[in-house]
């Protein structure tokens, strides 16, 4: 596999992690309605992120699913339930902390993979690659960011509540 695939398959998988992760977040959280709303539609973004870089893969002999990861298998099931078990051990707020504290550290990866992929588009003179990329590093980039700005909207009273 050529470098290029590599960073396409990791992109792929990178994308398909953030959005389980929104996903995730959104359905735990579903009483913020912030979060359940926005973490779907942000989620959206990258399922279809999911579906461009299959298309642009086989450019580069990859054959990449173009449809995003189904979190509603079994392990996905289990992981649920494992999440509803630690709950009784943290508070729903901490849960929250964690959820994105996690989706900002992926978005943040996924951002930087973006940048090579772009940067090496172009390199090789790949207007197909690099438009891929010029569309979808923004949307991850306002993935992060948002991340962030929720990250500060809550951290210090989950921190400082009893």
């Amino acid at each position: 596999m050529s470098k290029v695939g590599l960073v396409i398959r990791e992109l792929h998988r990178g994308e398909n992690k953030l959005a389980a992760q929104l996903l995730h977040a959104s359905d735990r959280h579903k009483v913020d309605h912030e979060i359940f709303h926005l973490g779907r539609d942000l989620a959206r973004w990258s399922q279809q992120h999911v579906r461009e870089l299959a298309r642009v893969g086989h450019d580069y002999d990859l054959d990449l699913d173009p449809e995003p990861a189904d979190d509603d298998t079994i392990v996905a099931a289990l992981r649920q339930k494992g999440s509803e078990l630690l709950g009784g051990y943290h508070t729903p707020a901490l849960l929250l902390l964690r959820d994105l504290r996690a989706i900002h550290r992926t978005a943040a990866g996924v951002s930087l993979d973006w940048e090579i992929l772009a940067q090496t588009a172009q390199a090789l003179a790949d207007r197909e690659l690099l438009g891929t990329a010029k569309h979808c590093h923004p949307q991850t980039l306002r993935q992060l960011r948002w991340a962030n700005a929720e990250l500060k909207a809550h951290a210090a009273q989950i921190m400082v509540a009893p």
